[in-house]
């Protein structure tokens, strides 16, 4: 689900205890920065290219990029995108015969037999798991009545349940989400003087071009929120308008009585439930919104060095975009059918900013994943913007199978976000858990890519950190190709900057040890990254 992973940042709108001066003294870059250097938690990314790989060869890796599609002609991006070498764009032939017709960019897992075809809007997974199972399971008294066979569907069921009546159903979360942004409202007032409108529509946003980065976060959030109220809604309505949706989300949580619409299936229509039936969908990976795809593909690998925008970690890698995330949440057929295309098309890294609190078909995504571990790739995926511990409350996929997590796969790494300064290192967003988050990285206000030819832009979200981290396991795989993905998520892991002092944990709001919501205790750092591999590989 792409919301819950998808926050708009800017510049000036401050975190509680940090100062304006603060957030104004932070690089628009600070991700990419050095603490012994900069006094900043980033990655240490320039030191690394500044003094340990100037000069190094490299081997071009392609990172798959599962996501919600991404714009391939964004000036950053277009000559990073991964280009089929065996498939002639646009003439209507599977030219390698894998399949899929015409997929020279990647794959679009949710679109119909034609490119015009595509899912945008979809429902959540809450309310399909409930409605699926609800006449087979609402007048069961005990589970000794549910047959062996059926247990786990039971198990899921009555979770969609407890999410449906608890805060955490969709419509409450999208109402938490939604009101996270609402409050940003007064602190951008000013944004009719630089409309110089006192009163303005959704129409004189989108027709402003922002001077600079304050006023292009103020242009993202207006037209955030002005999408969501009824057409030609001015300024001044906007916040009752806004309330108003608010409470009827609120409302909206309890047991639902309508089941959802079955957007995938009315679009797609392939057999859902055969998994085989895996040939579907089209070519078109710029389909609907790709704001967020194009967001974190810009992360990993925008151009380096080519004087315009940014420049994202990796400098020597193709980006294969494939579309398998709606706005809703995301199918396990899809997830799976599309590491699997990665896979068999080469990729050696996937980037997964996305997940769900249920998992119906869950094997199909976990035998993907096995899949992608005899194939010696690497998995990475957000831990989610929920501020939960994920012990307690599962972001799917996750790197455990088996009955009780009992076993883990070792070519998945799970990130949570963090910050540039010492008061908002650890995201008041994030997911966190001693045991299922592997490590920390940046995730707020990351300034990257944006659809459009030149738009570029920050976000924050977990979205944001998990190709933060794929960006380095792929500079390792190319600097460093002999080592096997699980070695590259062990470098990763042991190469964190250490937070030795007290951190806030996001849903109690209390101090504690950085411990004691990831397993490293620290922050992704490159540099150190890079001359761990140099000792690996050495040996």
């Amino acid at each position: 689900m792409v919301k819950r992973f998808l926050f708009p940042a800017m510049a000036g709108i401050l975190v509680a205890g940090v100062s304006h001066a603060q957030m104004k003294q932070i690089p628009r870059d600070w991700h990419m920065l050095d603490y012994s250097k900069d006094s900043i938690y980033g990655i240490s990314a320039n030191r690394a290219y500044d003094e340990l790989l100037k000069g190094k060869t490299s081997q071009k890796v392609i990172v798959a990029v599962v996501d919600a599609g991404a714009d391939t002609l964004q000036e950053d991006l277009k000559n990073v995108i991964w280009h089929n070498p065996k498939e002639i764009p646009g003439d209507g032939i599977d030219n390698d015969k894998d399949g899929y017709t015409d997929d020279y960019y990647g794959w679009n897992f949710i679109g119909g037999k034609s490119d015009t075809s595509n899912v945008t809007k979809d429902s959540y997974i809450v309310d399909r798991v409930y409605f699926r199972y609800k006449s087979l399971f609402e007048n069961v008294k005990d589970i000794k009545e549910v047959k062996k066979k059926d247990l786990y569907n039971y198990k899921e069921w009555l979770r969609a349940k407890e999410l449906e009546l608890k805060t955490q159903s969709p419509q409450a979360k999208e109402a938490a989400d939604l009101q996270r942004i609402t409050d940003l409202l007064p602190q951008i007032e000013d944004f009719k003087k630089t409309l110089v409108k006192d009163t303005f529509t959704l129409d004189d946003v989108k027709a402003y071009e922002p001077l600079d980065r304050r006023t292009s976060a103020e242009k993202q959030i207006y037209t955030i929120l002005f999408q969501r109220v009824a057409a030609n809604t001015n300024n001044y309505e906007l916040p009752a308008a806004l309330n108003k949706l608010i409470d009827s989300l609120k409302n909206a949580s309890v047991l639902p009585t309508t089941p959802p619409i079955d957007y995938r299936g009315n679009v797609v229509k392939d057999d859902y439930n055969d998994f085989n039936d895996k040939y579907y969908g089209n070519a078109n990976i710029s389909a609907g919104d790709v704001m967020h795809g194009t967001h974190v593909s810009g992360i990993i690998g925008a151009e380096r060095n080519n004087g315009v925008g940014i420049d994202g970690i990796a400098d020597n890698v193709a980006l294969m975009e494939l579309r398998a995330v709606p706005d809703g949440d995301e199918h396990d057929k899809d997830i799976a059918e599309a590491i699997r295309f990665a896979v068999d098309h080469g990729a050696k890294v996937i980037n997964m900013s996305f997940g769900k609190p249920l998992s119906p078909q869950r094997k199909w995504v976990e035998d993907a994943f096995r899949y992608a571990q005899q194939h010696d790739v690497l998995l990475v995926h957000a831990a989610g913007n929920d501020g939960e511990d994920l012990m307690e409350n599962p972001n799917y996929p996750t790197q455990y199978f088996e009955k009780d997590t009992a076993k883990s796969f070792d070519n998945m790494i799970t990130v949570g976000a963090s910050g540039p300064i010492e008061p908002l290192l650890v995201a008041e967003f994030s997911n966190f858990n001693a045991q299922a988050v592997d490590v920390f990285a940046p995730g707020l206000q990351i300034y990257s890519t944006l659809p459009g030819k030149s738009e570029y832009g920050p976000l924050s979200g977990t979205s944001m950190a998990s190709p933060v981290v794929a960006g380095i396991a792929a500079v390792l795989r190319s600097y460093f190709s002999s080592l096997t993905a699980p070695q590259v998520k062990q470098i990763i892991m042991q190469s964190v900057t250490p937070i030795d002092f007290p951190v806030v944990n996001p849903a109690t709001g209390k101090q504690v040890s950085m411990k004691s919501l990831c397993v490293t205790g620290g922050i992704v750092n490159l540099y150190n990254a890079v001359k761990l591999a140099e000792q690996e590989t050495k040996k």
